[in-house]
């Protein structure tokens, strides 16, 4: 091919420096002879993975979403990603350990349940971002929306269309799902609403919004709305009402938080609270980076403002 073995090297590496020329002739030669880089051995000999571990809950298509943000936002700085999912069966410690055993430089756990200190070990192992979840007992990396906030407008759209019996199905265990439920007692209050507070059992599924729907259905006494704790609740909820023949939002408005891609499916139009994926997937790969390559080592915290995306779920109280 008449070039040196370093020209060969840096194109093959995507270094900067040989010609547009160059770069052709090496690519051309390397797709006529079946070429692929060897990941393993690149990064072995560079003693750099450049690998950003993703703990990903298997079942959250907001989860989904953030990973295709991160995966774009990775890219543009050189970075790649290994991906962990924790299950039902799998916690986050093995989730976590795998990422670990990829050689992952530093750790982005998705929406982390694990307690503070758990994931204060973990930071000792390789920097940690937790997305989407306050952490207040650990100096670590902490990208998330405010949640308390999120709920709070989504209240405020219900009380300006007329609701005044509006009921929360509940996220279950977890700091994440504590401030949303906060969020929905604090504007009830604020609303003087103290007396219809009322919040069901539910968690993360779609299930638990059937459930809780069902609960209010043999009740027999049906509020006007229902704020879920996410969108998979919500959808859940909207399920159980179109079995039982109960229009919505004619009869009962429903409300989900997320804004994930199912929301914004026709079928569901879902009236929901955008979290920014977007925003988080960016601000979570550029923290990573400032610990790795830039060596900043005082924790930050990215609280970004979430916002309501009213839709065809909700309307005003006729």
């Amino acid at each position: 091919m008449g070039l040196s073995t370093a020209s060969v090297s840096l194109v093959l590496r995507g270094v900067p420096g040989p010609s547009e020329r160059t770069r052709r002739r090496v690519l051309k030669a390397a797709a006529d002879l079946g070429y692929q880089v060897d990941r393993t051995a690149s990064t072995l000999a560079s003693r750099r993975s450049r690998l950003l571990g993703v703990m990903v809950d298997i079942h959250s298509p907001f989860h989904a979403e953030l990973v295709e943000h991160l995966h774009t936002a990775a890219e543009e700085v050189g970075y790649d990603l290994v991906l962990s999912t924790q299950t039902r069966t799998r916690d986050e410690h093995t989730a976590v350990e795998t990422l670990l055993a990829f050689r992952s430089e530093a750790l982005i756990l998705l929406g982390p349940t694990s307690a503070a200190e758990a994931l204060a070990a973990f930071d000792n192992k390789a920097p940690v971002i937790a997305v989407g979840r306050r952490v207040t007992d650990a100096a670590l990396d902490v990208v998330r929306s405010a949640d308390e906030d999120g709920v709070g407008q989504i209240v405020d759209h219900l009380v300006a269309f007329g609701h005044r019996a509006i009921t929360y199905v509940d996220g279950g265990k977890g700091v994440i799902a504590t401030d949303r439920r906060r969020g929905y007692r604090t504007a009830m209050r604020r609303h003087g609403l103290d007396g219809h507070i009322r919040i069901l059992h539910g968690d993360t599924t779609e299930a638990a919004g059937e459930r809780a729907a069902r609960q209010l259905l043999d009740g027999g006494d049906l509020p006007t709305a229902v704020l879920a704790y996410n969108d998979q609740s919500a959808i859940g909820v909207l399920t159980a009402l179109a079995r039982a023949g109960i229009a919505v939002p004619g009869e009962v408005s429903v409300a989900g938080y997320d804004d994930d891609t199912l929301s914004r499916l026709s079928c569901f139009n879902l009236t929901t609270v955008s979290q920014g994926a977007r925003e988080q997937a960016r601000h979570a790969v550029a923290a990573a980076v400032e610990r790795l390559d830039q060596g900043r080592t005082e924790p930050r915290e990215v609280v970004l403002p979430p916002h309501l995306v009213p839709r065809g779920t909700t309307a005003e109280l006729a």
